[in-house]
């Protein structure tokens, strides 16, 4: 139950911060030296989850080869689309906080030697577009995966509830069984006590029979 709680707390803190998924850009460090960056948060999913994730987002275009190299996550001549013909490297890093379960995500789009930035205009729109996207659909299952498990707490309850009820009916059941038994036993104590008059009556009887034949039997010389 306890859990549970901390489970629906959890939820309750991470919609409302959720709701505010937000992207920002600037000066990011990464192993190939300082880029523009564009940076969001990702709530209740662990560092793997995300790589994971991310590595299947990006494989989703086409690209020549999606990597993990010296901790980040590397796509080569990726290819999007909407940016028009030409490829691009992409170079994402991630970072966990355990006690706050979240991930901070880090992506720079090197565009064939400079990196993409506000100055980019539609491309850096679609890129804030882009990752928020991912960071909120990302965050929706993590969160989605929480109410599962709120989810089998609730079957495990309703199977205990369920228990109980059977419980309950096999008790009162007990009790009419019971009941009836008394009730039997009752009858036959009434039966058995008139019965014992009646035996009592007849031995009182008996006696007189053998008192006089036993008088019957002195008389005889």
């Amino acid at each position: 139950m306890k859990k549970s709680l901390f489970l629906v707390a959890s939820l309750i803190t991470v919609s409302a911060v959720a709701q505010k998924i937000s992207v920002k850009d600037g000066s990011e460090k990464f192993s190939n030296g300082s880029h523009n960056a564009y940076t969001t948060t990702i709530y209740e999913t662990s560092k793997d989850d995300a790589e994971s994730k991310w590595k299947s987002f990006l494989k989703d275009f086409k690209h020549e080869k999606v990597k993990s190299d010296n901790g980040e996550i590397v796509g080569d001549n990726v290819l999007i689309k909407d940016w028009g013909n030409n490829p691009v490297d992409v170079y994402t890093k991630f970072e966990e906080d355990k006690t706050a379960r979240t991930v901070t995500m880090h992506v720079a789009f090197d565009l064939g030697g400079a990196y993409l930035s506000g100055s980019d205009g539609d491309k850096h729109k679609s890129a804030e577009k882009m990752i928020k996207e991912f960071a909120i659909k990302t965050t929706k299952e993590a969160m989605g995966d929480k109410v599962k498990d709120l989810e089998k707490v609730l079957g495990k309850l309703e199977d205990n509830q369920k228990d109980l009820e059977k419980e309950n009916k096999g008790y009162k059941s007990d009790i009419e069984d019971y009941k009836a038994k008394i009730k039997k036993a009752e009858d036959n104590i009434t039966k058995n006590e008139a019965d014992q008059l009646k035996k009592k009556s007849e031995i009182e009887a008996q006696k007189k029979v053998v008192d006089e034949a036993k008088k019957v039997m002195d008389k005889v010389d």
